[in-house]
């Protein structure tokens, strides 16, 4: 399996993004994906997971109420919309597949990695 993330940029604090995981097999449409970020000299830290069917969502406080994920899976494609974008949202934004149909905040869950993009946010 393999995942490609896309749609990274520059763009200006309360500007917009969407970001696109594509996957190379169908076979991903049972298990959950996430997106997890990682800024400079930070850790890695989950930023959304949606389930299998796309019926249950969880995301990480900071983004609460300006992020959405979604997923088409007759697509093979996860997309994380982002809004009201700040200059802390700044990182390299990387998706991955979850081990089972329900994801979690946990980074040992997910066994496939994507390339990650990037995401500059100007004050």
């Amino acid at each position: 399996v393999q995942l490609q993330a896309s749609g990274g940029g520059l763009v200006q604090a309360g500007g917009s993004l969407r970001l696109s995981c594509a996957a190379s097999t169908r076979a991903i449409s049972n298990n959950a994906i996430g997106w997890f970020r990682q800024a400079p000299g930070k850790e890695r830290e989950f930023v959304a997971t949606i389930s299998w069917r796309g019926g249950s969502t969880i995301y990480v406080d900071s983004v609460k109420g300006r992020f959405t994920i979604s997923r088409d899976n007759a697509r093979n494609t996860v997309y994380l919309e982002m809004n009201s974008l700040r200059p802390e949202d700044t990182a390299v934004y990387v998706c991955a597949a979850a081990r089972k149909s329900y994801g979690s905040r946990f980074i040992g869950d997910y066994n496939y990695w994507g390339q990650g993009t990037l995401v500059t946010v100007s004050s």
